[in-house]
């Protein structure tokens, strides 16, 4: 089961780990096309596209120490347990806990129940939760790979 572990202590507060996830889907759909070619390879970040809003933020802690926060994907996850409607989902295999925007009903149960405070409407609508996948597809999560503290690690951990 893969994991992202948190060292609050070794963050810095820098949010390359924000920006990290932010851009995680900046591919083709949003490319400058108003640039000459030698721009051509330039990206921008949609902020009014619910594709590109961070799945993890950094607080600041009691004593005023940012801290990063990310979906934890639960050994028994409270979103899930109290999603009505089944868009909350933990595969049982590699324990990473899904959300299906489809099935969801915007009841909010599941961000209520996140003991982390890690779940959360999405900015744009109001209407889709928004959630770490841990960068499916990726062999690192984004954040991780572009943490230059190493505040956030990814942890292989068996069953």
């Amino acid at each position: 089961m893969r994991r992202i572990i948190i060292h609050k202590d070794l963050c810095t507060g820098c949010k390359s780990c924000v920006v990290a996830c932010m851009t995680r889907s900046c591919g083709e759909k949003h490319k400058f096309d108003s640039f000459i070619d030698v721009n051509k390879d330039k990206y921008f970040i949609d902020l009014q596209s619910i594709d590109t809003e961070s799945r993890n933020h950094i607080e600041l802690d009691g004593s005023g120490h940012p801290v990063p926060l990310t979906c934890r994907h639960c050994d028994e996850p409270e979103c899930v347990l109290t999603c009505m409607s089944g868009a909350m989902s933990k595969d049982p295999e590699t324990g990473i806990v899904s959300y299906d925007k489809e099935k969801c009903g915007s009841c909010y149960m599941c961000v209520m129940s996140c003991p982390y405070g890690i779940l959360k409407p999405d900015d744009r609508t109001k209407q889709e939760i928004v959630k770490c996948d841990l960068c499916q597809g990726e062999e690192i999560p984004l954040c991780v790979y572009n943490c230059p503290s190493g505040a956030l690690e990814l942890q292989e951990e068996e069953d």
